[in-house]
């Protein structure tokens, strides 16, 4: 839609890209009248300002020069990086005249702006351009085949490309290739266009159409491939726009007619090369799609013709024509409204009449009415196509499991041919694992090693020498006991009591008692007065032992009323001991009548929590099995519930002794900050220690999880599968939950993972592939197929490969059975796999295959197949019967022997459901007939992207790289792939991955650390000086290497280093 306007019939040039704000030059154009006959010119600066709606430009600047002009062109030319107005005005004259303005001086108004000026050319210069890679180069064109070089520094003496060529005629188009910055071109209105090399001085190539129709009235280089070019004519029998490659200059590569009149000028976007601009002799200014020849956007124009077209620099959705009506109109090609320009027309001629008495008649005129179209609005719709500058250059965005998805637009590197250019680019999309919590994820798989290994003794012994706390130390420590033998003499030990140490003390007490005691010998007499002591005496000597344990407790003879209630038997023990009880008021007597009484609940209950210690002590000691618990659990519950934070701390320590996992959980979150991933590590290392050790001690039921627990180890779940950590993360899930989020999160593990959800491995799924009905094996002739990808697989001998559309899971471990005896009529674990179809050879020119796998290393004990004799299927045929066919006496195969082929019309990644099997028919047992295929996490099924992490199909265990050597893989592989981007050729992108497969062998010998010190420092001097991109050094350094080792040391790798670095070399990547 149209932007902006300015009356004037004149030439433009847009200010250069560096340029802020935006100008537009205008000089008035040679050989051009307007409607006043003027012959005045002039050269005007307009500011190009989007936020004003109206479509007037301001005017920042006129200069009434004494030239009119055929081409204005503005450079960057000593433009200062601040953006300031300055470059140069190049103006080509009617008479033969370049002249240089200033435009810094222009808008400043100075009457001194002319820079230099040279009256060189013989006619007019209508042809003007600038060198990109040298802003200071100038080349301009007239009449008699003249073409000069002009060095702005230096604008005295031009240079000439070449000799003139024969017969002179006049030069209409000049242009610099975009690519080669001494490459031009010219064209002449004959339809002939010359290239010049400037080094050689000489042309190099001419271009011109064998119909000799075409007059030449525009030329332009493509932006980005170096040996293209476009011609423009202007004759009204042959109105097209012709594409020369170089390359096959006997003919146009590519021709446009979209314009049904001679075309008069053109112009090819910077920022996009799919589009290119025309505007011809019937009124049309189309934007057009060269490669293709689609036009994607027709300008509303009027119907006059346009001259000149351009576009912005700056902003590339901008351009402007100027037309032979006296009018530059300033376009942008991203749509819009043209209502605002039908109002301010409407407007602009209501103010020229208004409410005025314009014929003196002493009535004014009515107000002006305008119909109002109700209900249409004149919408300009953009391109067809977003064109390249406003397309996301790159592109990221995080998926489950910590995936990083990202993609960029890679630049496309030059075309090879003219069918090559028809194929689209291929877009890269990358997959990453980003891994934020490297300690975290460190200690995870301690834990989990510990949990395999059981070896949670040594486990905590390092935490608690790592303790920073003494309560950590103490978590630990109580933690330990769980799983050592006499754990509550342990946890004795831990809180301060040893019983070894009580019993010294009391040796010792007795020894000294026993010196003082009075021997046992000699006679005694019985008091039988009447005093206490003989009444006791009457009461012992008739056996009446309660009237004597009463007489003593009267007398406060506490320890002989215990010990003739001993004798009196256990009625009267408990009677004494109650009565004991209630006169003592000793400090320990609630004590001792919690150890007589075994009623440890009370002391538990309204002990002082200052002794929470000696509390837990007397439980550890006394407390009968299936009380333990219990009373641990109310110890801690009183701790946590009192306001004391050290208290509430030391809960955890009596939870730890009862065995409750949940209500740990609780106190440690409330105890400690549990925000970060490391202090819920801190409490799941914990948790899991408990539960293993209340499995292994109290023979409970561990997987009964609380909310709280799920709780927080949903959350350590969903944190490790954020680091990538799947298996892991599910292995941590509760199960036996019902929690939606847990739900959820199991669902997601499954699928990243690639195995069935529990519970739903019967469900089918919406958007499963039905089987394929009998009779069509797939795509017909003519279809096309998907690119397949090809895998092999190898299997140690004994073991049969899995049907085809399945993926083993981990290892195979078959059952040792005894080998069916085979005969030519079956096929047992002797059957491949199916071999991949036979692919056309490649040409000698054709690119390689994009889509590789590298190849396995084949194990030692691998046993190549029985060769098949007969064909195993037919391509038109059904898979089953053919197999039913090779099988006519062999019973129904066990399920993990038999091999089934894989049709070939099948594309790697699409599942293969099997053929629905007639009743009765024998072969296939029901637990293949639906195979099942699993891909990348969050990937969909069929062929869509490549998987990004294939499951395992078998265990091939190689030692790894020493951490002191992996920058050698990483460098190597990383210089291989920056190469492969930059290549081109199909020969070098084979060398390169022919040298990325040799290069293994360098990895071996760095597994199994074989190569001798010498090699090994200068291989790092190489990764050294590819880091630096010193390729020359690095050669040095290779072949110093060779000249001094072992040739059969480095035979197998040394070659192919050297063809990386003599590449690299050469691309300069």
């Amino acid at each position: 839609m149209k932007l902006k306007e300015i009356d004037r019939t004149a030439m433009q040039a847009w200010s250069p890209a560096q340029n802020h704000p935006i100008y537009l030059a205008t000089g008035t154009s040679a050989q051009q009248l307007d409607a006043t006959f003027s012959t005045n010119a002039s050269l005007e600066i307009f500011e190009l300002d989007l936020s004003d709606p109206s479509l007037d430009m301001k005017s920042c600047a006129t200069f009434s020069s004494a030239h009119r002009y055929h081409k204005l062109i503005w450079g960057p030319h000593k433009m200062d990086s601040k953006g300031d107005i300055s470059g140069v005005l190049i103006a080509g004259g009617e008479n033969g005249n370049i002249i240089l303005y200033d435009p810094s001086k222009i808008i400043a108004g100075d009457k001194e702006v002319v820079i230099a000026q040279k009256d060189k050319h013989t006619g007019p210069v209508r042809a003007l351009d600038i060198n990109i890679f040298q802003t200071n180069l100038v080349a301009s064109g007239a009449n008699e085949s003249e073409i000069y070089i002009w060095d702005l520094n230096n604008f005295a003496t031009p240079m000439t490309p070449g000799a003139k060529t024969q017969p002179p005629e006049d030069i209409s188009c000049i242009a610099w290739n975009r690519q080669v910055q001494h490459i031009l071109a010219s064209a002449s209105p004959s339809g002939r266009a010359t290239v010049w090399d400037l080094r050689k001085n000489e042309p190099i190539i001419k271009v011109s159409d064998h119909s000799n129709r075409m007059h030449c009235s525009g030329l332009a280089w493509h932006p980005d491939v170096a040996t293209q070019m476009v011609l423009a004519s202007e004759d009204d029998r042959l109105p097209v726009i012709q594409m020369w490659d170089l390359r096959f200059a006997s003919s146009p590569l590519r021709v446009l007619e979209n314009h049904a009149r001679g075309i008069l000028a053109i112009a090819w976007s910077m920022a996009d090369p799919e589009l290119l601009l025309s505007c011809g002799k019937d009124a049309k200014i189309l934007c057009s799609n060269p490669n293709t020849g689609e036009v994607l956007y027709e300008l509303p124009t009027s119907t006059q013709w346009c001259f000149d077209i351009q576009w912005c620099p700056r902003n590339p959705a901008v351009l402007s024509a100027a037309s032979f009506d006296g009018r530059i109109s300033v376009y942008s090609i991203m749509g819009g409204s043209m209502d605002g320009l039908r109002q301010k027309q409407v407007d602009k001629l209501s103010s020229s009449f208004g409410n005025l008495d314009p014929f003196g008649t002493g009535q004014p005129l009515p107000p002006l009415q305008i119909p109002q179209q109700t209900a249409q609005h004149s919408i300009v719709l953009p391109l067809k196509k977003p064109p390249k500058w406003i397309r996301r250059p790159v592109g990221a965005s995080f998926s489950f499991g910590g995936k990083l998805v990202t993609f960029e637009n890679v630049k496309a590197q030059p075309q090879q041919g003219a069918e090559q250019q028809q194929q689209q680019r291929p877009q890269h999309v990358f997959i990453s694992q980003v891994v934020t919590e490297k300690d975290f994820l460190s200690r995870s798989e301690q834990l989990q090693q510990v949990v395999q290994s059981q070896g949670f003794i040594s486990y905590c012994q390092r935490k608690i020498d790592a303790s920073q706390t003494e309560f950590e130390k103490n978590v630990w420590s109580f933690l330990k006991v769980n799983f050592e033998e006499d754990s509550r003499g342990k946890y004795l030990e831990l809180l301060g009591y040893r019983r070894e140490d009580l019993g010294k003390k009391r040796i010792k007490e007795e020894k000294q008692e026993s010196d003082f005691l009075p021997s046992a010998g000699g006679t005694f007499n019985i008091s039988v007065s009447g005093d206490i002591d003989g009444l006791i005496t009457r009461a012992l000597l008739t056996g009446n032992f309660e009237s004597a344990v009463d007489l003593c407790l009267h007398d406060n003879r506490m320890a002989d009323a215990i010990i003739l209630a001993i004798a009196g038997g256990p009625e009267l023990l408990a009677q004494t001991q109650k009565k004991y009880f209630a006169k003592s008021q000793s400090k320990i007597t609630r004590l001792i009548t919690a150890v007589v009484m075994k009623n440890w609940k009370e002391i538990v209950e309204s002990c002082d929590l200052k002794n929470w210690r000696e509390a837990l002590a007397a439980v550890l000691t006394y407390a009968k099995p299936d009380e333990f618990s219990a009373l641990c659990d109310l110890l801690g519950a009183r701790l946590e519930s009192e306001g004391d934070s050290l208290l509430q701390t030391q809960a955890c320590l009596c939870y730890i002794c009862a065995g409750n996992v949940e209500k740990l959980v609780a106190c440690w979150t409330k105890a400690q900050d549990g925000s970060s991933p490391l202090s819920l590590q801190d409490l799941i290392e914990k948790v899991v220690i408990l539960r293993k050790a209340v499995q292994l001690t109290q023979a409970m039921d561990t997987n009964a999880v609380g909310t709280l627990l799920a709780e927080k180890m949903s959350q350590y779940a969903s944190l490790l599968a954020a680091q990538g950590s799947i298996a892991a993360a599910l292995a941590f899930l509760p199960d036996n939950t019902s929690q939606p989020n847990i739900v959820q999160l199991r669902d997601r593990l499954c699928r990243a993972q690639g195995k069935p959800v529990p519970g739903q491995e019967s469900s089918k799924s919406p958007y499963e592939r039905q089987p394929l009905a009998k009779g069509r094996p797939g795509p017909s002739a003519g279809h096309p197929q998907m690119p397949r990808v090809q895998t092999q697989q190898y299997y140690p001998h004994g073991e049969n490969p899995p049907p085809p559309g399945f993926i083993m899971h981990g290892n195979v471990n078959p059952n040792p059975a005894a080998p069916l005896p085979t005969s030519p009529g079956h096929m047992h674990s002797q059957l491949p796999p199916y071999p991949q179809p036979q692919r056309p050879q490649n040409g000698w020119n054709d690119p390689p295959a994009l889509n590789r796998v590298p190849k396995k290393k084949t194990p030692e004990n691998f046993t190549p197949p029985v060769p098949i004799t007969s064909p195993i299927m037919n391509p038109c045929g059904d898979p089953q019967s053919q197999m039913l066919q090779q099988q006519p006496s062999a019973p129904g195969p066990l399920s993990g022997q038999a091999s089934f082929p894989q049709p070939p019309h099948l594309a790697s990644g699409q599942p293969f459901h099997g053929v629905q099997q007639p009743l009765g028919q024998t072969g296939m047992p029901p637990s293949f007939s639906k195979p099942n295929i699993e891909g990348a996490p969050g990937a969909p099924i069929g062929n869509t992207i490549q998987h990004v992490q294939a499951l395992p199909t078998e265990k091939i265990t190689k030692k790894p790289i020493p951490d002191e050597h992996l920058i050698l893989k990483t460098t190597f592989e990383d210089l291989i792939q920056r190469c492969l981007s930059s290549a081109t050729d199909p020969q070098t992108k084979r060398k390169l991955d022919d040298a990325s497969k040799r290069l293994e062998f360098l990895y071996d010998k760095l597994r199994e650390q074989t190569l001798s010190p010498t090699i090994i420092n200068g291989l790092h001097s190489i990764a050294r000086s590819i880091e630096t991109r010193n390729y020359s050094e690095g050669l040095t350094v290779h072949t110093h290497i060779v000249s001094t080792s072992n040739f059969s040391e480095t035979s197998a790798f040394m070659p192919v280093l050297k063809v990386v670095l003599s590449q690299a070399s050469k691309l300069g990547v």
